[in-house]
């Protein structure tokens, strides 16, 4: 079992990163999340999942502990494998997946590529009593609730992001983010720093 890898990265892929250690180059699957961190040329840190098929060895790294406790709580279900698991990670912010699962939104997750309905059902039933309340930490206000993403700016905010083509997942999960931290901003706002989080 490989739990971790330090090394230095060699290669960045639009999926995976290629890392060198001891004389070694791993090729390492990641989500979006850790990829985003990675620089060429300098050094890495992974909890890693190290997961053997019939036909592949596959690595799995991610640059917080937060992340790989997502994904090993998401490939424990059902029809969930390592690849859906990583697309889920990929899709939107660690706090915003955790607060989708908490508050059993199979919708936000059904909008993830390659999740369908009843996957996305099946994931709220089985991990809405496990996933840890503090994943979902970057999700809520300051009062302890869930991010209020039901105001009339927020939901201007997503119909227009939606309607320039964003996929639905990548949208609540920015402006739900952003909501949290400016719970009173305006639409336009909303908007603009959306964007910059999409692009």
């Amino acid at each position: 079992m490989i739990a971790y890898l330090s090394g230095v990265v060699r290669e960045v892929r639009e999926s995976s990163a290629v890392v060198v250690a001891g004389g070694v180059g791993y090729e390492v699957q990641c989500p979006n999340s850790t990829l985003a961190k990675l620089v060429v040329g300098q050094n890495a840190e992974f909890s890693t999942r190290f997961v053997v098929r019939e036909d592949a060895q596959l690595l799995f790294g991610f640059s917080d502990a937060d992340s790989l406790r997502l994904f090993d709580l998401l490939t424990s279900v059902s029809g969930v494998g390592p690849k859906l698991g990583l697309a889920l990670l990929s899709a939107m912010p660690v706090s915003a997946l955790a607060q989708g699962l908490l508050s059993g939104d199979a919708k936000l997750l059904s909008s993830v590529s390659g999740v369908g309905k009843k996957t996305a059902e099946r994931l709220v039933l089985e991990l809405q009593g496990k996933v840890p309340e503090h994943l979902a930490a970057g999700a809520t206000s300051t009062g302890g609730r869930a991010a209020r993403i039901t105001t009339t700016a927020s939901r201007d905010a997503i119909e227009a992001l939606l309607a320039l083509g964003f996929r639905e997942a990548q949208v609540r999960a920015a402006v739900a983010e952003l909501v949290a931290a400016e719970p009173d901003a305006s639409a336009d706002a909303l908007i603009r720093k959306s964007l910059g989080k999409l692009r």
